[in-house]
């Protein structure tokens, strides 16, 4: 029998791939599990594996191509037809009726099955499921199911039941941008049209999204890294020795995890459904990378438990295959706080845009040299300029200020970081 495979749900919330590469062609064989194709995500390039073993029938696309999230990558001519056969001629045992608890149970605990999928407008919930809703008055049709396939739970149904009868609070409609539609730019003179699509399209509604929900607020500051450079510059043949390339930035990524154990509240995130602060009790740092698609984010995890040479060990390894595209998703996901770091590049101050849902993002530029005022002196010193944007409906610009006061002492003692920083 021909069985369809689909561009799978990723998460994150990927509606759609584009074609990169096919890994077989018509009429090879291919086995379960075997990488046939490659696409490119908003976020990464990723290799696809069959979840059939058989022969390739038919490939509907070509490299270029879109395709989103459950429409056909390749078709596959199986041998299951026959095992369907013998299955259908046993005799059927019959099972005792199962209890409303055990089926929630099982649907909880069933896996995943696309062919298990509810056609479209169909709600996919059990008999206990649609009672349950029928009690609590509850639309079911209305309900998104949290269980495998888009299955409708029972805590599902009670949570709609909870929201309708929580209080509705007017929601200001969104400010939309103007259109450029009917706008003829090639009136002026000569243009070039390039679609919008992957990395870069992901990067634009992103930041539309946090620019448009987010109320930021940024805070300026910055540091006197005379010595942590001297620092990084004695330190970095014992570094290179290990193949590793030590850089400010895995400092400040130091510091920063040391700061936000202070001000936990830099490391939370609102819920804005629930108007809930979310806490987290891990420090995963997103460092904003530039690559020639678009700017990709890739987080090293628990940071505030590495050391400065694992720091930049990861950063170093993330940071290439962010730029080769092979990094994988899960590299992506799951930031609680992120550092966007232009000091490489030049300028003088920014004012960063929140990676949503995070609450703050904090921006280093590059370090000059400046006269400034120590003891009633004034001494060249290097000075790194920071600012830090913050999402003001959950914190305020006196705690950003005690964060970077924070942040500033660390870098200006980079000693402190290996004797006073867990």
């Amino acid at each position: 029998m021909k069985q369809v495979f689909r561009l799978p749900d990723v998460g994150e919330g990927i509606a759609e791939a584009e074609i990169v590469e096919y890994l077989v062609k018509v009429g090879d064989k291919v086995k379960a599990d075997q990488m046939v194709v490659r696409v490119e995500t908003d976020k990464a390039v990723v290799e696809l594996p069959s979840p059939f073993s058989g022969t390739v029938a038919e490939i509907p696309l070509k490299p270029g191509d879109t395709v989103r999230v459950g429409e056909p990558l390749l078709v596959i001519e199986t041998e299951e037809a026959g095992e369907a056969v013998e299955k259908a001629k046993k005799p059927e045992r019959r099972e005792e009726p199962k209890k409303p608890a055990e089926k929630e149970e099982e649907a909880k605990e069933a896996p995943f099955r696309p062919s298990e999928a509810a056609p479209e407008g169909k709600v996919l919930a059990t008999p206990h499921t649609r009672k349950l809703a029928r009690e609590l008055k509850v639309d079911i049709s209305t309900v998104k199911g949290s269980g495998p396939n888009g299955r409708i739970t029972d805590d599902d149904i009670r949570r709609a039941s909870e929201e309708a009868a929580r209080p509705k609070e007017p929601v200001a409609a969104p400010v939309k941008a103007p259109s450029t539609a009917g706008f003829d730019f090639e009136k002026y003179g000569p243009t070039r049209r390039v679609p919008l699509k992957g990395v870069r399209k992901r990067v634009a509604e992103v930041m539309t999204r946090s620019a448009s929900t987010i109320p930021h607020v940024t805070h300026f500051d910055e540091a006197d890294v005379t010595t942590l450079l001297e620092v990084v510059d004695r330190e970095r043949y014992l570094a290179e020795s290990r193949g590793i390339k030590l850089t400010v930035l895995s400092f400040l990524a130091k510091a920063a995890a040391a700061s936000l154990k202070e001000f936990p509240i830099l490391n939370s995130s609102l819920d804005e459904e629930t108007g809930e602060i979310v806490y987290k009790e891990y420090i995963h740092i997103g460092i904003a990378t530039d690559t020639e698609v678009g700017l990709m984010v890739p987080v090293i995890r628990d940071v505030d438990r590495k050391s400065i040479l694992q720091i930049a060990e990861e950063l170093q390894g993330l940071a290439e295959k962010a730029r080769e595209r092979t990094i994988d998703l899960d590299d992506l996901r799951g930031g609680s706080f992120s550092i966007t770091n232009v000091g490489a590049i030049g300028g003088s101050w920014a004012t960063p845009i929140i990676q949503h849902p995070q609450a703050a993002i904090l921006l280093a530029v590059r370090a000059k040299k400046k006269p400034v005022v120590r003891d009633d002196q004034v001494v060249i010193r290097t000075m790194m300029p920071l600012a830090i944007s913050f999402d003001h409906r959950i914190l305020d610009g006196a705690e950003a200020a005690r964060f970077m006061n924070h942040l500033v002492e660390l870098l200006e003692d980079p000693m402190r970081m290996l004797v006073d920083v867990a």
